[in-house]
């Protein structure tokens, strides 16, 4: 007896972000972050991939994304490649990478911080290899976790 190898059949989406190549585990904290009540998503996580061995994918239709937007989905999957679709076709493709700057992203984890008492957005500095932010106020720094589950 064979086995047959079993295939995802996605739908492609005419409109709206596809990211792609993400590690596997990412997308459901993405899929957090992003608050996407109001359009339809499709995710596969953990799916084979030729270039990574496994890996998630995020379908978004109807949406492109923000600069907000794009920078949590880049301090959760930096290396994965976010594609803007417009006709059915991939009309821009850009590899995620960490920003060199946050505003009203990240929470810091400092409780004293003036930010968490004031209503004053949040500033970061981002530093990589490894992942890292620096709060502009009070200098807390997170690292790589700290940051994922700090993002509002």
């Amino acid at each position: 007896m064979s086995e047959q190898k079993k295939k995802i059949h996605i739908t492609p989406i005419r409109e709206g972000t596809a990211i792609d190549h993400l590690k596997p585990g990412t997308a459901l904290k993405i899929l957090e972050v992003l608050n996407l009540h109001d359009v339809p998503v499709t995710a596969a996580m953990n799916v084979e991939s030729r270039k990574m061995g496994r890996k998630d994918i995020i379908f978004i239709d109807g949406k492109k994304l923000n600069d907000k937007e794009l920078d949590k989905v880049a301090l959760i999957g930096k290396g994965g490649t976010l594609n803007e679709i417009k006709n059915e076709k991939i009309a821009v493709k850009k590899e995620l990478s960490y920003p060199d700057r946050v505003e009203g992203i990240i929470k810091c984890i400092n409780p004293k911080c003036i930010t968490n008492t004031e209503p004053i957005p949040t500033k970061f500095s981002v530093s990589s290899e490894p992942l890292s932010a620096t709060c502009y106020y009070c200098q807390t720094r997170m690292k790589g976790n700290e940051i994922a589950n700090s993002i509002i």
